[in-house]
């Protein structure tokens, strides 16, 4: 005997892939997550700081 299959689950799960596909292509698309940009902008004002505490100030 096979198996019983609810067809509104299988419906439900092939949107849920369909959906991941999207994401998936969008990140590839757009590039960096927001916690890695966010990261990324905060290095880089860390770094800015940095450069200019070094700087040597001209009378």
């Amino acid at each position: 005997m096979s198996n019983i299959t609810n067809l509104r689950t299988v419906r439900k799960q092939k949107a849920r892939e369909a959906r991941r596909v999207t994401a998936s292509k969008n990140v590839e698309k757009h590039g960096m997550s927001k916690a890695a940009r966010v990261l990324a902008a905060a290095r880089e004002e860390t770094r800015l700081r940095k450069l200019d505490a070094h700087q040597i100030e001209e009378e």
